[in-house]
C-alpha cells in the first residue's frame, strides 16, 4: 500500500528529526568505509521515481522519535508512532568527518506502529507493523536546491517525490540545523556539527536550541 500524497506530507511536516531509541555508533570502526561500501547512492525510474532503497536497515541508525509534532495542536484521530532514522553509512562517515552532508546522501525514516499494552508490556509503547516510509535525498546534480522528499508505502515500489510546494520544504530550509536536515534531533550527529561549526544560522536563532546531548 502507498502512503497518499497528503498523508506523506503530513509525515513530513510531523516528523523528520527525531529523539529516543540511542544512535548506533557515531565514530563507530564498524561504519563501512566509503570507498569499500555498497553503492547506496539515489537511483531512479525513467519516469524519476526514487527505487527504495532496500537495504537501508544495514545503514547507520540515527535516531527514532515518537509523536513528534512541529504543530502547536495534533490533529484528532492522529496515529501513534515511531519514527526511525537511518542514513546511508558513507554519507554517515562523511558528516562525522565534516559536520554537514555530501552529495548523494539518503536519509530513510521507517514509520512504525506505536503499540500499547500487549504481552507482558503494561506501560509505554513499543514499535509493531511498518506503516510506510520517507526519504530525505541530495542530489544537487538532478535537483535545483538539492534536495528532495518522496514517499514509499510497504510494497517496496518505487516512491513518488512529494512536490516542492509542501511545507516540509520549507520548514526544513529555515530551521534544519545542518544542510536542510534536523540533526538538532540526531543526539549524536548535533556535537560534531557544534564542533565543525556548520550548523546553519535558522536553527541558532532557534527560541528553544537543542540541549547537547552528553556521553
Amino acid at each position: 500500500m502507498r502512503i497518499s500524497t497528503n498523508v506523506a506530507v503530513l509525515l513530513a511536516t510531523v516528523v523528520f528529526g527525531l529523539s529516543a531509541l540511542r544512535l548506533a555508533g557515531s565514530a563507530d570502526s564498524s561504519i563501512p568505509d566509503p570507498a569499500s561500501a555498497p553503492d547506496d547512492t539515489p537511483r531512479y525510474t525513467s519516469g524519476g521515481e526514487l527505487i527504495f532503497p532496500g537495504r537501508y536497515r544495514d545503514w547507520t541508525f540515527l535516531t527514532s522519535g515518537l509523536d513528534m509534532s512541529y504543530a502547536n495542536e495534533v490533529p484528532a484521530g492522529s496515529p501513534h508512532m515511531f519514527e526511525n532514522v537511518f542514513v546511508d553509512p558513507a554519507a554517515g562517515k562523511a558528516f562525522q568527518q565534516t559536520g554537514t552532508w555530501p552529495d548523494g546522501t539518503t536519509l530513510v525514516i521507517e514509520f512504525r506502529d506505536a503499540a500499547g499494552a500487549f504481552s507482558i508490556n503494561k506501560h509505554g509503547r513499543v514499535q509493531t507493523g511498518v506503516m510506510g516510509y520517507l526519504a530525505h535525498v541530495k542530489d544537487a546534480q538532478r535537483f535545483p536546491g538539492k534536495w528532495r522528499f518522496f514517499s514509499f508505502g510497504t510494497d517496496g515500489k518505487p516512491g513518488s517525490m512529494i512536490p516542492t510546494t509542501a511545507a516540509c520544504y520549507v520548514c526544513h530550509s529555515s530551521h534544519g540545523a545542518v544542510d536542510n536536515t534536523f540533526v538538532q534531533f540526531y543526539p549524536t550527529l548535533l556535537p560534531i556539527a557544534t564542533t565543525k561549526g556548520t550548523l546553519s544560522e535558522g536553527y541558532l536563532h532557534d527560541p528553544t536550541p537543542a540541549p547537547q546531548p552528553s556521553g
